[in-house]
C-alpha cells in the first residue's frame, strides 16, 4: 500500500497525442494489440466501441467526458422490473440527493444500495440503469441507486457522506418500498469505493449484510501489476485513473483516508465490515486493487467471494446484454450477492 507520486510517470501515461491514438480503432483479430487476452466476444464490442474515434477520459474535460458517458452507457435496452420511482431526499449538505428504486417482481425482498462508476467524476442514474436492473431482476432485490455528488464541483468526501446518508435512510425507509429490512451495498468501479467506505462507516453491529464491490478503486498506487500490463487499458486507463484521483481528493493527504482508499484501512476497522462479493477482470487496470481487498478482508476474517474474470475489461458488467461471457458473470455474482443476502435473513431472491 505505497503512495507514489501519482504524477511520477505522468510522460509514460501521455505518449503520443491521446486524442490521435484513441482515432486508431484496435484490430480485434491482433492478438499483440491492446485487445490482446480479452474474452473473443467482448474484443469484438471493446473494437466497436473504440472505433467511435472518442479520446480517452483523461484528454477530455470533465464535461465533455460526462456527455459522452452517459451517450455510451445510458442503455436503450428497458429490462423489465416490477417498477421504479425516482425520488430524491435531503442530502447530508442540506440540497437534494437523487435516488431511483427498482422493485422486483416478487416483494418483500432484500435491498442493495447501489453506487454507479464514473471515477467520482461521471455518472448518471441513467448511465447505471441496465446494472441496477440486472441486480434488481437477478439476484432479486429493491435496487436503490443513487445519484451522488460528483467531483471536482464536490470533491471528497461529499460522495462518501452521500453513500453514508443513502445507506442509513435505506435501512429506516426499506419496507415502504418492499424491502425486507435486509440491506447491502453494490458498487461498480469508484461506486464500489463508496460501497466499500459506507460499509467500513457502519456503527459497530450495523454492517450491511452484504458488499457487491465491482471492479473497485481500493487505493491509489500505480505500481501494481496490473496497472501496468493494462497501462493502455481497454476502456480504463492508468492515466484515467490518475485524472479521477486528482479531480476527485483536496490533496494528497485524503489519499491515506480509508473512506478514499478502503485498502488503507485499518485491520480492526476491516474486521467489523461487510461480507463481501469482490469482482475483478484481468484485462483491467484495477485487478490488483480488488484482488488486494480481497485478500486483506480474509486475513482479517471478513468472508468473501473473490470471482476473478481473466478475458473481461474493465466495466464487463455493462456489457452483459452483447458478451455472453460477461452475461454469465453476472449471474454469478448475482447468486454470491443472493446467497449473502439469504444468510443474513433475506429470504429467497428469484
Amino acid at each position: 500500500m505505497t503512495d507514489p507520486d501519482p504524477d511520477a510517470d505522468a510522460d509514460d501515461d501521455a505518449g503520443a497525442d491521446p486524442a490521435l491514438d484513441a482515432g486508431r480503432p484496435s484490430d480485434p483479430s491482433d492478438a499483440d494489440g491492446p485487445l490482446a487476452g480479452l474474452d473473443p466476444d467482448l474484443r469484438a464490442v471493446v473494437a466497436d466501441i473504440e472505433s467511435l474515434g472518442v479520446p480517452p477520459w483523461h484528454a477530455l474535460s470533465v464535461g465533455s467526458a460526462r456527455r459522452i458517458e452517459d451517450d455510451l452507457f445510458s442503455s436503450d435496452a428497458d429490462l423489465p422490473v416490477g417498477s421504479t420511482l425516482d425520488l430524491a431526499i435531503d442530502g447530508p449538505d442540506g440540497d437534494d440527493l437523487p435516488l431511483r428504486v427498482y422493485r422486483p417482481e416478487s416483494t418483500p425482498a432484500p435491498t442493495l444500495v447501489f453506487f454507479h462508476g464514473g471515477g467520482w467524476c461521471l455518472g448518471t442514474l441513467d448511465s447505471a440503469d441496465d446494472l441496477a436492473r440486472r441486480l434488481c431482476r437477478r439476484v432479486g432485490a429493491v435496487v436503490v441507486s443513487v445519484d451522488y455528488r460528483l467531483a471536482p464541483e464536490h470533491p471528497f468526501p461529499a460522495a462518501v457522506d452521500d453513500a453514508i446518508r443513502a445507506l442509513r435512510w435505506t435501512r429506516e425507509h426499506a419496507g415502504e418500498f418492499g424491502g425486507t429490512g435486509v440491506v447491502g451495498v453494490a458498487g461498480s468501479s469508484a461506486g464500489g469505493t463508496l460501497a466499500a467506505a459506507a460499509s467500513l462507516a457502519a456503527p459497530d453491529g450495523e454492517a450491511p449484510a452484504v458488499q457487491t464491490l465491482l471492479y473497485p478503486i481500493t487505493d491509489r498506487d500505480f505500481s501494481t501489476d496490473s496497472y501496468g500490463a493494462n497501462a493502455d487499458g481497454p476502456l480504463l486507463t492508468r492515466a484515467d485513473v490518475r485524472r479521477f484521483w486528482r479531480e476527485y481528493l483536496r490533496s494528497d493527504v485524503d489519499a491515506a483516508n480509508p473512506h478514499a482508499a478502503p485498502l488503507r484501512a485499518r485491520d480492526v476497522d476491516l474486521a467489523g465490515t461487510a461480507p463481501a462479493v469482490v469482482v475483478t477482470a484481468g484485462r483491467d487496470p484495477l485487478r490488483d486493487d480488488g484482488a488486494a481487498y480481497a485478500d486483506r478482508l480474509r486475513e482479517v476474517g471478513v468472508p468473501v467471494d473473490h470471482l476473478d474474470y481473466e478475458g473481461m475489461c474493465h466495466g464487463f458488467c455493462s456489457l452483459a446484454d452483447e458478451v455472453p461471457a460477461a452475461d454469465a458473470a453476472f449471474d454469478d455474482l448475482a447468486a454470491a450477492t443472493r446467497e449473502r443476502l439469504e444468510a443474513a435473513g433475506g429470504g429467497d431472491g428469484e
